[in-house]
């Protein structure tokens, strides 16, 4: 249904029409009305402005490298996992805790990507405004094609003159009359050539006068009507429609670009966290380690003091470890529930009663991949790779379009105006008057505007030049932050390498300090502080090094986010970059 169709059924000139209509025609027309009104209904506005907007973004998708072609709003509030395994095993380190994980889903990380572009609401936020500044573009193309709109108007009027005493007249007489009118109107603004408007307008009049019978007639015209105006001089009317079509359409390419560089750091943003709740609860089974173990030294302590091999001040020593290991191992299964219900509610999006937890074979399959590559070529291939910069790069060139735009308001206003114009006869009848070729008129001319007073335009072209200025600096700035966050994430991606390093040779070191302060304690020659020192900074140094291993994934996914490289895929996954070569 076109919005011709729609003007003319909405239209309040059809019901007064119909009175005077046959029967047949009345009835048809009513069907008619009846079906095309029906047929435009809340959800098919809905669906033509999702078409539209959808069309509008598959258009640029090509554009943008690692744009989702797939790209929709449409959310579901239903949470599946069917399918996905069970936890089965309860995991010891968790106390009590542990049994309430018994039947919990275990999801992966790719699965934890997948729930979440689909269920966090800062993710559905931004598809939500690019999806918006499409449906933006819609409008300032729609002003580029056949617009139609509409009017009608009906009156009804009556005159009664009472009867004339003494005369001839003795009846009350009266007049009633129905007037109807309608137009329909038309308006295309062609690019580079000028605006086409034209108007279709009915008039009709049902004239009725007599007493008690009286007698009828009608009175039908209408009229066609085109006009065409076309720019000479100045065209800045024109030209400031066509800028805002060019900068909607350019205005969501950025807003793709922006969308993909956030969908990078989306996914680092959710592999953090998810590397992150499996250290915590790596944590948990480290305190757990050490309270097993610091139980094991207490107890072979106090067996060791009742044969008086050692003081009560070691003896208290252990004792003390003891009940602090527990304190940490309690404290560390809590750091874990509160970090899992975080992901959970904050990252996926989904209720943290959720039961589920995540796979543990993923903190196992980690590595160290180092890139090699030096930080001059890294910066090379950022500002070769990275589509916001290219926003800023293009947002310069609109500055200079629209100074340009300033420029044209500076000149004199001279426009060709013509129009053309066809009438009917006025008819007395029943049937319509239909516009007669015959019957015409036109007429053509200039429409001068010298720009005696430009005090408005003046300033908005100095304001244009400022704004061209202002784009050049934001474009060296953003250059300049770039190779910052390049040289940084690449300083933070050594330091994590060499984190790693040392705390892969830090655990072998704690581990035979253990060993050793556990064949002296068998011997009774073991000092309380040396164990417990031992002990602390085996767990710590576990920790440190689980930490590290993650730390230096995270800082290299951010590294490739930095430099504009991270390809992700449809579920939110990334593909590992093994050799990068500045272009």
């Amino acid at each position: 249904m076109n919005s011709f169709e729609r003007k003319r059924v909405h239209s309040p000139v059809i019901p007064f029409m119909i009175r005077f209509l046959p029967p047949r025609r009345v009835l048809l027309l009513a069907v008619c009305s009846f079906l095309l009104s029906a047929g435009c209904t809340t959800e098919h506005y809905r669906k033509s402005a999702d078409q539209e907007a959808y069309r509008a973004v598959a258009q640029k998708t090509p554009l943008v490298k690692n744009m989702d072609e797939h790209f929709t709003i449409e959310q579901t509030n239903q949470l599946s996992l069917d399918g996905l395994p069970v936890a089965v095993n309860i995991e010891e380190a968790l106390g009590s805790d542990g049994e309430l994980e018994r039947g919990a889903h275990v999801i992966t990380l790719e699965e934890a990507l997948a729930i979440a572009i689909q269920h966090n609401r800062d993710y559905q936020l931004h598809k939500e405004q690019l999806y918006l500044t499409s449906l933006d573009l819609t409008l300032a193309r729609h002003q580029f094609t056949p617009i139609f709109s509409g009017n009608g108007s009906a009156l009804i009027a009556g005159h009664v003159e009472p009867p004339i005493v003494g005369g001839t007249n003795t009846l009350a007489s009266d007049n009633l009359n129905w007037n109807a009118n309608g137009t329909i109107n038309a308006s295309w603004l062609i690019r580079d050539v000028g605006r086409i408007t034209t108007a279709f307008t009915v008039d009709f009049l049902h004239y009725m006068t007599g007493n008690l019978v009286g007698s009828s007639r009608n009175a039908s015209s209408s009229q066609v009507n085109a006009t065409f105006l076309r720019p000479l001089l100045r065209n800045a009317g024109f030209k400031a429609e066509l800028e805002n079509l060019t900068q909607a359409e350019r205005g969501l390419l950025y807003a793709l670009r922006d969308f993909v560089q956030y969908r990078k750091s989306f996914s680092v943003q959710v592999a953090s966290a998810y590397y992150g709740v499996l250290g915590s609860r790596d944590a948990v089974r480290n305190s757990y380690l050490n309270l097993q173990s610091s139980r094991k030294n207490a107890e072979r302590t106090r067996a060791l003091a009742r044969e008086g091999r050692v003081t009560q001040s070691d003896l208290g020593r252990l004792e003390q470890q003891e009940l602090q290991a527990e304190r940490d191992w309690i404290n560390a299964i809590r750091d874990y529930k509160r970090n899992l219900d975080d992901f959970k509610l904050t990252l996926l999006g989904i209720p943290v009663d959720t039961n589920l937890i995540l796979d543990d074979k993923e903190l196992g399959a980690l590595e160290i991949q180092h890139p090699q590559i030096s930080v001059d070529d890294s910066i090379n291939v950022a500002l070769a790779a990275r589509q916001d910069y290219q926003n800023f790069k293009d947002r310069l060139d609109d500055s200079v379009r629209r100074v340009a735009l300033a420029a044209n308001f500076l000149k004199p206003q001279l426009d060709l105006n013509a129009l053309v114009r066809f009438d009917s006869r006025q008819v007395n009848a029943d049937h319509f008057s239909l516009p007669d070729i015959n019957r015409y008129g036109w007429n053509a001319g200039l429409d001068l505007d010298p720009g005696l007073d430009r005090k408005g335009e003046r300033n908005s072209y100095r304001a244009a030049l400022i704004s061209e200025r202002q784009a050049a600096r934001s474009l060296e700035q953003q250059e300049g932050e770039i190779k910052l966050q390049v040289r940084n994430s690449w300083r933070t991606l050594d330091q994590a390498k060499r984190n790693y390093e040392i705390s892969e040779v830090g655990v072998k070191i704690a581990e035979r300090r253990v060993e050793e302060q556990n064949l002296l304690a068998e011997l009774g020659r073991a000092k309380a502080q040396d164990q417990v020192d031992a002990q602390n900074d085996l767990i710590n140094s576990k920790n440190q090094n689980t930490q590290a291993l993650v730390g230096h994934t995270i800082a290299r996914l951010q590294f490739w986010v930095n430099m504009g490289i991270l390809y992700i895929k449809d579920n939110g996954r990334w593909e590992e970059i093994t050799n990068v070569k500045p272009e």
